[in-house]
């Protein structure tokens, strides 16, 4: 199995996005890492940057099915092989939209290799690891491959 070294990330729901913002950044003092208000929600680092991460979703006032996600940093060469174990273990590797996938996603802006699955109850797991190239915010999320590709090009941040 791939050794999880910790848990990267945890996200909470809120009702008022702007006032929890000012709360864990202004009361906690929690650094603002992404603030995606056409997506409803922010990331903050907790701890040093790239160590861990809190996400908050703004729920809204409609009835919610709860779903929860937990991230496990694990190393870079993890993620690479864990499409393959998640297979043979009969659990679908997932992209960032959910959709099936044959290889990890990029999250850019960090940047970050991830790879996504479901427990047996439907909450979301993800295995992610921080990369040591630069961040490149612009490109958005990407396949590995396409992330291979695009690292060997100038860095226009």
């Amino acid at each position: 199995m791939i050794p999880i070294e910790a848990i990267f990330e945890t996200h909470l729901t809120v009702t008022d996005l702007d006032r929890s913002v000012a709360f864990y950044r202004d009361v906690l003092g929690l650094k603002l890492a992404n603030f995606l208000p056409e997506r409803h929600c922010a990331f903050f680092w907790v701890g040093p940057q790239g160590t861990s991460m809190l996400g908050l979703w703004s729920v809204g006032s409609v009835p919610l099915r709860m779903s929860l996600h937990t991230a496990f940093r694990v190393q870079p060469t993890d993620v690479i092989t864990a499409f393959r174990l998640l297979e043979v273990a009969g659990i679908p590797p997932l992209d960032l939209a959910g959709r099936p996938t044959s290889e990890p996603v990029v999250l850019c802006w960090m940047p970050a290799v991830a790879i996504y699955f479901h427990d047996p109850d439907g909450n979301l797991l993800e295995f992610i690891a921080m990369l040591t190239d630069a961040p490149r915010s612009e490109a958005g999320v990407l396949s590995w491959s396409e992330w291979q590709r695009l690292r060997s090009l100038p860095n226009p941040g």
